[in-house]
């Protein structure tokens, strides 16, 4: 009876995203999956790549507790997902470029952000539209696992095979084959 429902649930959502995918213009690649429903927002450019994962669902990946995976990318900013990524009821806030590479496992309930939002100065932030806002690309390298919780913040690169322990808070780069973890993010050990 439960995989009755998932089949209903999932085909459901097959047709609301196969919309909202042709409204926002996202280049899809073959074989990438959809499990629930996706929050879209914003008007710049999403790439999905194969073989791509995504749960948007407690159904589907119940680490991300009762969230969705939300892509929202600002006007002129550009998110890419490349192959054989798996992504869970995680968060990408796109306001320049954040770029996951090949093979990367993103953890439910992540946050990545490739911007502060707002700016820490009192008088910029009375600005409207507010002014002295910080955005820096985000790059996520082939084959990194970032653990369940984690957020990553603008100007980071994750290097190749790296690991974030679940609920991280990265400010810094990581560098290849490392294990980082805590908050702030710091170096655990070599892989």
């Amino acid at each position: 009876m439960y995989r009755l429902y998932l089949f209903f649930y999932s085909f459901k959502y097959k047709i609301f995203n196969f919309i909202k995918f042709i409204f926002f213009k996202i280049k899809i690649e073959k074989n990438t999956k959809i499990n629930g429903s996706l929050f879209l927002k914003g008007r710049g450019s999403i790439e999905i790549g194969k073989n791509v994962i995504i749960n948007s669902s407690y159904l589907f990946n119940p680490i991300g507790s009762f969230g969705f995976t939300s892509l929202v990318v600002e006007k002129e900013a550009k998110l890419t997902i490349k192959d054989n990524v798996g992504l869970s009821n995680s968060a990408i806030y796109c306001r320049k470029s954040i770029i996951i590479e090949e093979f990367v496992l993103i953890g439910g309930g992540c946050k990545i952000y490739d911007t502060d939002f707002h700016s820490i100065y009192s008088q910029d932030r009375k600005n409207r539209p507010e002014t002295g806002v910080k955005s820096a690309e985000v790059l996520i390298c082939s084959g990194a696992f970032i653990g369940a919780g984690s957020v990553i913040l603008k100007g980071v690169t994750i290097g190749k095979n790296a690991v974030i322990g679940a609920g991280s808070i990265v400010s810094k780069n990581v560098p290849s084959n490392e294990i980082w973890a805590g908050n702030p993010a710091k170096f655990i050990k070599n892989i």
